[in-house]
């Protein structure tokens, strides 16, 4: 693994891609590309059309978006392309931030870093084509759940089951739930997509090499001690100017919880937030949760996890 390895850090939505991919990016060697699969996603960052959420690439669809990932892990950005998005100061800032990131990673060939949990059934994709080095985050699917409930965000399998390849793939044993599952139950979406998520990650340990599988509980409970494994593992350095960039993110001095108006805040109260979900969710809804996700869950937890 040289030094001009990309890096994908995927997984679940809400499962701290977000706070994981930022502390690796602290490595000035490295350039920070936040979700190119998302449906919302930067023209200028990213120029292939991107339809679903969770969207599944593999040999036999790469033609649709092998070109823009080659421009992007190049840093061609596509300026002409970002210009008739905008729609505000905000959207104009952040042209320009993404340009010079752009500029910086091919003048200084930096090492490209994606952010991205929308690419997580892509990841074997990633690692074969683009030889990536993978890191999937994992989050308890209680915590998983509960965040998803307090910020109030369904998820329509409509992305999931309108993706032929991803359901002859990996998904096609789930698709009566998918389709009988109501669009208010929250609880209910999120315990089925975390099962979903998750099986298909422990298929990726046949890769070579193997993708990095870090939980959000061991990084939250010891950050210094996580991050420094996890930095000598893809071949980051891991220094002061690292150390005091990850203390500053989760130290006791942040808030325990997120304001919901700063969602993709990286400064929290890593270990505060460990058992929030315990406040959230009432027993039943943690015994629904444990019950749906039950088959894949052990793989990643004990029972002492849910105590």
């Amino acid at each position: 693994m040289g030094s001009d390895t990309p890096i994908l850090v995927t997984g679940a939505h809400r499962s701290g891609t977000t706070w994981v991919g930022r502390m690796l990016a602290a490595e000035r060697g490295t350039a920070y590309i936040s979700e190119p699969l998302n449906v919302w996603h930067r023209k200028g960052v990213y120029r292939s059309p991107v339809d679903h959420w969770y969207t599944y690439i593999t040999e036999e669809n790469e033609a649709r978006y092998l070109p823009g990932f080659d421009d992007l892990l190049r840093f061609r950005y596509h300026l002409w392309r970002e210009i008739p998005s905008l729609r505000s100061g905000r959207d104009f800032l952040r042209m320009v931030r993404d340009y010079v990131n752009f500029v910086n990673g091919r003048l200084r060939r930096l090492r490209p870093l994606i952010k991205d949990p929308f690419a997580v059934f892509s990841a074997g994709w990633f690692a074969r084509r683009l030889n990536c080095r993978v890191v999937i985050t994992v989050r308890h699917p209680a915590g998983f759940a509960s965040s998803l409930k307090r910020l109030g965000w369904p998820f329509d399998f409509k992305d999931l089951l309108d993706q032929p390849l991803l359901m002859r793939d990996h998904l096609e044993p789930d698709r009566a739930q998918m389709e009988s599952i109501q669009s208010e139950d929250l609880i209910g979406q999120a315990s089925l997509l975390w099962r979903m998520i998750y099986r298909v990650v422990h298929t990726f340990q046949t890769l070579e090499p193997a993708p990095l599988i870090v939980r959000h509980e061991d990084l939250s409970r010891d950050p210094l001690a996580e991050y420094r494994k996890l930095y000598e593992s893809i071949g980051l350095i891991f220094d002061k100017h690292v150390g005091e960039i990850i203390l500053n993110s989760s130290s006791s001095e942040n808030p325990g919880e997120l304001s919901k108006r700063k969602v993709h805040s990286v400064k929290l109260d890593s270990r505060a937030g460990l058992d929030n979900w315990k406040r959230r969710l009432d027993l039943e809804e943690i015994r629904r949760i444990r019950k749906v996700t039950e088959e894949v869950s052990g793989l990643y937890y004990s029972n002492e996890d849910w105590s």
